[in-house]
């Protein structure tokens, strides 16, 4: 039996996907045979491949005249992978309420409206769909700093485990806790390459992940080959990060 990912004729969107995280998807995809078109609240560049369209997904007219755009064009819709998001640094104590809705609202509500609508289009399909939502390692252990993002991607798992049960058989819905990744803005985030390769000696694999990894899990959850997968949390980070205590026991030995 010869195993094949092709996503040829599919059409597939990913939010925030002409940068980061989102820009390697959106080339694995390309690779894989699919017609991606990427949206981001601004114009952008987009990535070979791909046509990009202005939307801010946290606007739900926005999301539904994106959507209909979509089917207008391309007469169907295959794939969502829901990767926008994001979060500033902020101690729990210090983040303002309006900060706080801001987080909520772009990385769990903002996942959940896209969804709904390319669920809409998906469920009259005799193919379906399938939905992959871009979720971190945060959303499993403890996010200081950013607690209202891990509270969010937390949200985000228990979504996809839900709506895997309200929308199958017609569309699956996976999602993939993402630990550290490179990405063009990985040193002025962390303090630049000594900081970087500090932080990646604790990875158990020892680097932190590239786009286009992130990209490939993407497309073997949107492919046949994962015909039989619903409802799972993928974790692709690498081997995680090994308590602290290994490294204090390590250090006195």
């Amino acid at each position: 039996m010869t195993l094949t990912l092709d996503l040829s004729g599919r059409v597939a969107l990913v939010t925030g996907g002409a940068r980061g995280i989102g820009r390697g998807v959106s080339a694995v995809l390309v690779e894989a045979g699919a017609r991606v078109i990427t949206c981001g609240r601004s114009d952008a560049e987009p990535a070979p491949g791909t046509e990009h369209r202005v939307c801010d997904v946290r606007d739900g007219d926005e999301v539904a005249a994106l959507v209909e755009a979509i089917v207008a064009s391309h007469g169907r819709l295959d794939v969502l992978v829901n990767n926008a998001g994001g979060a500033p640094y902020a101690l729990a104590e210090d983040s303002s309420r309006r900060l706080d809705d801001k987080i909520l609202g772009l990385n769990l509500e903002a996942v959940l409206a896209v969804a709904k609508a390319a669920h809409a289009v998906m469920r009259t399909q005799s193919d379906g769909g399938a939905i992959v939502n871009i979720s971190s390692v945060s959303a499993v252990r403890p996010s200081p700093g950013t607690a209202t993002y891990g509270a969010a991607k937390a949200g985000v798992d228990s979504l996809t485990r839900s709506l895997a049960v309200e929308w199958g058989p017609q569309v699956r819905v996976n999602s993939i806790d993402v630990g550290l990744c490179r990405t063009e803005q990985t040193d002025d985030h962390y303090g630049g390459d000594a900081a970087v390769a500090a932080i990646e000696a604790t990875i158990p694999l020892g680097r932190m992940a590239e786009p286009q990894e992130i990209g490939q899990v993407v497309a073997f959850l949107a492919s046949d080959l994962a015909g039989y997968v619903s409802g799972a949390n993928l974790a692709c980070h690498g081997g995680g990060e090994p308590p602290v205590f290994l490294h204090i026991t390590k250090e006195k030995s």
